[in-house]
């Protein structure tokens, strides 16, 4: 748990450190050279910046152990600073669509330089960096801060290859394609947003654990041959794992010795699960 918290630490701070080195010179030749998908690239990393603080944050936060405030510790702060991270990706993309339509009707000259292409290059380099990384990171923690991060590095890469296209179509006095790409890339983003977004929100209205999960935790109870009936599953969201409410129903002449052993036994099993934060059995008396 420690390692986890660890590594989405590391992957906040080496995302904040590039996104901000990108956001400057992607600012600066978009600004000079008129490029509407350069500039909407730039804002990208604006939004990158921001991402990377809240993994950041809502991952310090996260870490927190339990408490008397918190009996099942701060597992949900993830959700809430990917919640903040997909509503500032919606609203900076729709803020761009604007104002790349506005340049496609009005007209847009970019002003070709070869500095357009760099950047285009260096940021495609550092953005594959840090997707490989984010990556494999996310698919031995599974957490979706890390998630967010891999699904936004992995977006610049094929953003910025298009921005790329547009520059050196720029040569050929073919302009208009730049807005368009600064559209098509606004709407990349927004698409994003709203999925982590929905993923975030179910986790925090309390969505209920997969189907999946649920199967292999039907499976261990079926394999105690002193449960006569499972009477009942619920489960709750803590972070990316989940508390399991299990109801079963045992022979009604077994001793309480017994049935609360066979529950213990139960919830260790259960709550050996990746996705299983803790488990909690009743046991209730059956009768034939």
């Amino acid at each position: 748990m420690e390692e986890r918290f660890k590594t989405t630490k590391k992957v906040g701070i080496y995302g904040l450190v590039g996104n901000i080195f990108l956001l400057i010179i992607k600012s600066f030749v978009g600004i000079a050279s008129k490029s509407q998908a350069m500039i909407a690239d730039s804002i990208n990393s604006a939004g990158d910046i921001f991402a990377s603080m809240m993994t950041f944050i809502g991952n310090k936060i996260a870490s927190v152990p339990g408490d008397e405030d918190h009996n099942f510790g701060h597992g949900k702060a993830e959700y809430i600073f990917s919640l903040f991270i997909a509503v500032s990706m919606i609203l900076l993309s729709i803020k761009t669509i604007i104002d790349a339509i506005g340049t496609l009707f009005n007209g847009n000259r970019i002003i070709f330089s070869w500095w357009l292409v760099l950047v285009c290059i260096i940021t495609i380099i550092i953005k594959v960096i840090l997707f490989i990384y984010t990556r494999i990171m996310y698919k031995k923690y599974n957490n979706i801060l890390l998630q967010a991060s891999m699904e936004d590095h992995r977006n610049d890469c094929i953003i910025t290859t298009f921005t790329l296209i547009s520059v050196l179509l720029s040569l050929k006095g073919i302009n208009y394609f730049d807005s368009i790409v600064g559209i098509g890339i606004s709407a990349w983003i927004c698409k994003t947003g709203i999925e982590i977004f929905i993923e975030s929100y179910n986790v925090l209205m309390d969505v209920s654990v997969d189907e999946e999960t649920k199967d292999i935790i039907l499976d261990l109870v079926h394999a105690y041959k002193e449960v006569k009936q499972i009477n009942g599953i619920s489960s709750a969201p803590v972070g990316y794992q989940y508390i399991i409410f299990l109801t079963i129903s045992v022979d009604g002449n077994m001793t309480t010795y017994d049935s609360h052993t066979l529950a213990d036994n139960l919830e260790k099993n259960i709550a050996g699960l990746d996705k299983v934060y803790k488990a909690i059995v009743h046991v209730e008396p059956f009768f034939e």
